[in-house]
């Protein structure tokens, strides 16, 4: 089994999925005792959201660039950056990697096309729905992106920092989202992507009327794929 290299910790909680996912499909799909063979480097992420603030996203990939090279010295044959928002430098981390950087959007978006869909709405950090690296990466894939007004996209990113991050997960909140999904399905969206790895932890297919695209475990899927071979369908 090839290694997996994880990049973590933006937040923990949701790198803590990421793992349980990687293991709980290692052993779907092998079966017995099996479990990931993979590398995880988890940084803090104090550091990282401070940098977010101040917009010093060269100096954020610099930091996750060093970290990335970490994790392929440690054996990983492949790359996961376990968080949506920090995509916006994953050019940093490509520029010195030997071995390939999954991309989160990438992967999103074949599963979007392959459920035969063309628009969809965005849920994210603020600096993924309102910044250009992730809906480009989308739309490069075939994709129609819409996201959230004003005052729904500020509603989603405190969420996703002063709750999801924590490990808090409030009914109020979910409700929340879930009007905000049916805001973004009357303009016209025909299913919803989870642009943030902690939305994953309060919003599931069950809870909305349209699909639902979780970028975690489709990120995880696409790793999975990518070391042993395409799962049994």
């Amino acid at each position: 089994m090839r290694t997996i290299g994880l990049l973590g910790g933006m937040s923990w909680e949701s790198s803590a999925l990421y793992y349980r996912l990687l293991n709980e499909g290692v052993r779907e799909r092998l079966g017995g005792l099996h479990s990931a063979r993979c590398v995880l480097l988890s940084v803090d992420f104090a550091g990282i959201e401070e940098l977010q603030v101040r917009g010093e996203w060269d100096a954020a990939g610099e930091l996750l660039a060093r970290d990335a090279a970490a994790v392929q010295a440690a054996g990983a044959d492949l790359v996961l950056l376990c968080t949506n928002t920090m995509h916006r430098v994953a050019p940093a981390l490509e520029a010195v990697l030997d071995v390939p950087l999954l991309h989160i959007a990438d992967v999103t978006a074949a599963a979007v096309r392959a459920a035969g869909l063309t628009r969809v709405g965005l849920l994210g950090t603020a600096f993924t729905m309102e910044q250009a690296f992730l809906r480009d990466r989308l739309a490069a894939g075939g994709l129609e992106v819409v996201v959230p007004g004003a005052v729904d996209r500020a509603e989603v990113h405190r969420v996703v920092y002063e709750e999801l991050c924590r490990g808090v997960v409030e009914p109020g909140s979910r409700r929340r989202f879930v009007e905000v999904v049916g805001r973004l399905v009357g303009d016209g969206a025909q299913g919803v992507v989870l642009g943030c790895t902690e939305i994953e932890l309060l919003l599931g297919p069950d809870d909305v009327d349209v699909p639902v695209f979780a970028t975690t475990a489709l990120h995880v899927d696409a790793a999975l794929d990518a070391v042993l071979g395409p799962a049994p369908r």
